[in-house]
């Protein structure tokens, strides 16, 4: 195996670790963890926004930490973390554990990408380096499909499940350590990053879209489990398939590096957020046609890998000298939405009605489209060293 492909395989499991299962699997296994411990709708929204403000703290965590570690270094932390989290999350007790595990989780996934994409600028020739990091992010698809797979196995166990994926954790550690170069030699001496700031009008579009994209997008991310549940009456083992299904087509966004540099990358990311928005519409019309469920979440998977994939590119064609920057600006915008958009969609469901909150959800969506992608197609970013 080939050094890229070892950067590759490590980072895509380390996404699929922090992302699919630290920070995604608790929408599925929610409607179990709040009958356990009876937590209301503005309850799980509020923990799993701590989840989305965790995350950009690790984001913002990650640019510093350079200072002193190797990207390296800060990959195996996030790993690290993220099994605390799990570990954390299936011994809750109540709010206050079940939080703090929660935050835990999402800590490890702002570590995560911004290390990521710095190894790759380091390490991955240019010309490969878009098809990379899209691969890397289309491992969050394959934990998603691992915790659906499990919780068909599994169901009503959520805390064996989340000790599985600890336990899961530990074992991509050990690989992380084993397949990643110590890229620390390559840059002696690196202190505190400058960030250099493209203008204003350029950054704007990217950070609003990202926001609005992430806010609207944990209709699903959180609550979609829960609706299937409550409001389409849906069988456990069905709503795992139906997870399943999400990830087994957000497989499919490891394309987004190949469809940018062909169509560029606004046409793939409106496609994509136009995809969200009537997915998330059409989920109020689940209980009377079936197999819609499957459908829908399909295509959110699909198109949510491809947009968040689209702003990576996007980010990192405006940081060229420093993709890490770019990549984590991106992110960042889209776990500040998804910060606001948990709780904010719970509060809405409570005092106007789950489908009125997903008209909302969707209507997010479609105002992202406003904003003009600068970048007709995602140059390869420069060399970190």
């Amino acid at each position: 195996m080939t050094a890229r492909a070892r950067l590759v395989a490590a980072g895509f499991a380390l996404t699929a670790l922090t992302y699919g299962l630290a920070r995604f699997a608790y929408g599925l296994l929610l409607p179990d963890i709040r009958a356990e411990l009876g937590l209301s709708a503005q309850a799980a929204g509020s923990i799993g926004g701590l989840a989305f403000a965790a995350y950009c703290l690790g984001v913002l965590a990650a640019f510093y930490l350079r200072a002193c570690l190797s990207d390296r270094s800060i990959a195996i932390s996030a790993a690290l973390i993220g099994c605390a989290g799990l570990a954390g999350t299936g011994l809750a007790y109540g709010v206050p554990t079940l939080g703090l595990s929660t935050v835990l989780c999402g800590l490890s996934t702002g570590l995560t990408s911004p290390a990521l994409a710095s190894l790759v600028g380091q390490l991955v020739a240019a010309p490969e380096r878009t098809r990379s990091n899209g691969a890397i992010n289309a491992g969050t698809a394959a934990g998603i499909i691992l915790s659906a797979a499990s919780a068909s196995l599994l169901a009503d166990s959520w805390r064996i499940l989340y000790a599985f994926y600890a336990a899961l954790g530990a074992a991509v550690t050990l690989w992380l350590k084993i397949a990643i170069p110590d890229s620390r030699a390559e840059r002696p001496g690196v202190g505190p990053p400058a960030l250099s700031r493209p203008p204003a009008a350029a950054l704007l579009p990217l950070c609003a879209s990202a926001f609005l994209m992430g806010c609207g997008s944990t209709a699903i991310w959180t609550f979609g489990a829960s609706i299937l549940r409550e409001a389409a009456g849906l069988s456990d083992g069905r709503i795992a398939l139906a997870w399943g299904t999400l990830g087994l087509a957000g497989l499919f966004g490891a394309a987004a590096g190949a469809l940018t540099d062909r169509f560029g990358i606004a046409p793939v990311h409106r496609a994509a957020l136009a995809i969200m928005a009537a997915g998330i519409a059409a989920l109020n019309l689940v209980p009377g046609l079936p197999g819609l469920d499957l459908i829908i979440m399909g295509a959110f998977g699909l198109a949510y890998i491809l947009s968040s994939g689209s702003l990576l590119l996007w980010g990192i064609a405006l940081f060229q000298q420093r993709p890490d920057h770019g990549l984590g600006i991106a992110f960042l915008a889209i776990a500040l939405g998804q910060a606001v958009g948990a709780p904010l969609f719970g509060i809405l469901s409570q005092t106007s009605g789950r489908p009125a909150a997903l008209l909302c959800a969707a209507g997010l969506m479609i105002i992202a489209m406003a904003w003009r992608v600068p970048l007709a197609r995602p140059g390869p970013p420069a060399s970190l060293s």
